[in-house]
């Protein structure tokens, strides 16, 4: 992850309150995200299919955006992995999860307009 972190709200809160537990949560975070054999890029589209699978809308759009923004991941490339979701986990998870990809891809697209 090249020292850089990505986590929810909460976690970054306990830097100024709670620096050991920070840190603990911070080195975690860069030795899951930094595999041995799997690249950044294959674990965040695993990422994406287990929040998928899951039905979690808050941490499938988290993921999603992430993957995108600082990825480059395309919609394209995640359809791939909501597929797989769609075969093991069924067609609500897969729902859902197209859902949060088709408003996550049009907000991002919107962004863009609006700083152009």
């Amino acid at each position: 992850m090249k020292g850089e972190v990505y986590y929810g709200k909460g976690i970054r809160e306990l830097e100024d309150e709670n620096e050991d537990l920070y840190n603990l949560v911070t080195d975690m975070n860069n030795v899951v995200w930094n595999g041995k054999v799997l690249d950044y890029k294959t674990q965040k589209l695993i990422a994406i299919g287990i929040t998928a699978s899951r039905a979690d809308p808050r941490a499938t759009k988290k993921q999603i955006r992430s993957a995108i923004e600082v990825l480059g991941i395309t919609k394209e490339e995640i359809v791939d992995v909501l597929r797989v979701v769609l075969l093991t986990s069924g067609m609500p998870a897969f729902s859902k999860s197209l859902q949060i990809l088709n408003s996550v891809t049009e907000a991002i697209e919107e962004e863009r307009e609006d700083k152009a």
